[in-house]
């Protein structure tokens, strides 16, 4: 018998999805502000095409405005910075995403860095990944997928991780670096490791609280897995599957779910795990964002 608790992700960004329609209703009600949030396009790339039109799709029904921008793939550096801009001094936008990646001539860091700190909603602006790095939880925004993992740890050990060991396995700017700092934040004793870690199983092993952000499919195995620990599984990778039949393929996440499953005290699946958190954690910061246009007191979530 597995001895894990799955941690269900969909249920858990429904919860935070439900939060959010109602704090959008009341700014609009008491301040009669309408939530904005721009999406912008560069090219046709068929992933990120599909991730704007959930995200748009989740804008809508959060009961936001929701603004898409898709521009041809042969699209300048000015002309984007250009769009950018003016969204920046739109005050009906309160959150601006830029769909990464975009096609290999356009600066993507320059761009991200013009996007203004306040309606940065993915929380890559380099003031919100300095604020989070000096604590600052409160005047910040913090990037969606680490906020929507953090959010699923609460859930199991509640707002304090005082005397518990985390281990992140993964330090990019995205997820590895501000993971392991919201979980410093609540007081978790925390180690970052990775591809360079020597004896990653043993490291990985000392973790009450493991999280995988590796990008290589099913490398954390149930050995790696302190007894009762809770996993939190942040891969996503497409691998064939030939018993679905020809061609076919599955995801899976950075953990070896199966045989972890037996270990763990705690784990998120994949699908269906931290992946819908993330998108519900973008809401989450663009109704933040609207909320201290207005000078209102945020919610929390």
């Amino acid at each position: 018998m597995p001895i894990a608790t799955v941690i269900d992700g969909k249920q858990a960004a429904a919860s935070v999805i439900e939060a959010v329609k109602a704090a959008a209703a009341g700014l609009e009600a008491d301040a009669s502000v309408k939530t904005g949030l721009a999406v912008v396009i560069v090219g046709d790339d068929p992933a990120s095409h599909a991730y704007v039109n959930s995200k748009s799709k989740m804008a809508k029904e959060c009961g936001f405005n929701s603004i898409q921008h898709t521009l041809p793939a042969e699209t300048t550096q000015d002309a984007l910075a250009g769009l950018v801009s003016s969204l920046n001094d739109d005050p009906s936008i309160h959150g601006i995403l830029v769909q990464l990646p975009l096609p290999k001539h356009l600066n993507s860091d320059a761009i991200i860095q013009s996007i203004r700190p306040d309606k940065d909603v993915d929380g890559l602006h380099v003031v919100n990944a300095g604020k989070l790095a000096t604590g600052d939880l409160e005047t910040g925004l913090i990037s969606c997928t680490p906020a929507g993992a953090m959010l699923l740890v609460r859930r199991i050990h509640g707002e304090d991780l005082s005397g518990l060991n985390a281990v992140v396995i993964g330090r990019s700017n995205l997820f590895g670096k501000p993971m392991a700092q919201l979980l410093l934040n609540a007081n978790a004793t925390v180690t970052t490791a990775h591809s360079r870690t020597k004896d990653l199983a043993s490291v990985a092993r000392g973790a009450d609280i493991l999280v995988a952000a590796v990008g290589r499919p099913e490398m954390v195995k149930a050995d790696w897995v302190k007894p009762g620990a809770t996993v939190i599984d942040v891969g996503i990778n497409r691998i064939a599957a030939p018993e679905r039949g020809e061609g076919k393929s599955r995801l899976v996440g950075d953990v070896a779910y199966a045989e972890a499953l037996d270990v763990a005290g705690a784990i998120t699946p994949v699908p269906g795990g931290v992946g819908p958190m993330t998108i519900a954690m973008l809401m989450a910061n663009t109704v933040i964002a609207a909320y201290r246009a207005a000078g209102r007191k945020p919610p929390k979530f």
